[in-house]
């Protein structure tokens, strides 16, 4: 990450030209403590190789909780995406949820699409696909429209097909399940 000279209150040379928007600072002035108050482009972010799984389709908002961090109590709502590396304790309907290998999520969710690499607890209703990669470990009241396990990848609790259905179910619309003897 580059730091603009202005993070560290570094003096700038009277000669440097001015940015739009930032008077200069006066004859041995300082540059203005912390961040510029003009937008500046960042620097093009490089995918991770990790997240190579990650669905092509991802846009809108992200919420990523990072590594050592513990968000505990909430309801998160208009999130399309939430990466999960720390530890999440909340209820949630998203399109997307990421749990890293070290994530962990426990709680209530539905969701369009989940990645498990890590660890889920609780009711988990994914109306579309649920992946559970190797090192990923699903418990609780699971309700799927489909679902892969790769070997190693571990699935436990009250298991139920057609999630898709049983959200149609849930909004009015009546459907019909049954079973074949």
């Amino acid at each position: 990450m580059a730091m603009s000279p202005h993070f560290f209150n570094k003096r700038e040379p009277e000669t440097a030209p001015a940015r739009q928007g930032v008077p200069m600072p006066s004859a041995g002035g300082y540059g203005a403590s912390g961040a510029s108050a003009t937008p500046q482009t960042a620097a093009p972010q490089v995918e991770n190789p990790a997240n190579a799984s990650a669905p092509a389709k991802e846009a809108g908002s992200k919420l990523t909780v990072g590594p050592n961090i513990k968000l505990k109590g909430v309801e998160i709502t208009d999130c399309d995406t939430l990466v999960v590396e720390g530890l999440v304790e909340a209820t949630m309907d998203s399109r997307v949820i990421q749990i890293s290998e070290r994530g962990a999520f426990k709680g209530s969710a539905e969701i369009d699409i989940a990645e498990i690499h890590g660890q889920f607890d609780g009711n988990l209703t994914v109306r579309e696909k649920l992946t559970i990669f190797a090192t990923g470990k699903v418990t609780g009241k699971i309700r799927y429209g489909k679902v892969v396990i790769e070997e190693g990848g571990q699935l436990t609790g009250e298991i139920q097909f057609g999630a898709l259905q049983l959200a149609k179910a849930g909004s009015g619309e009546k459907t019909v399940l049954s079973v074949a003897r």
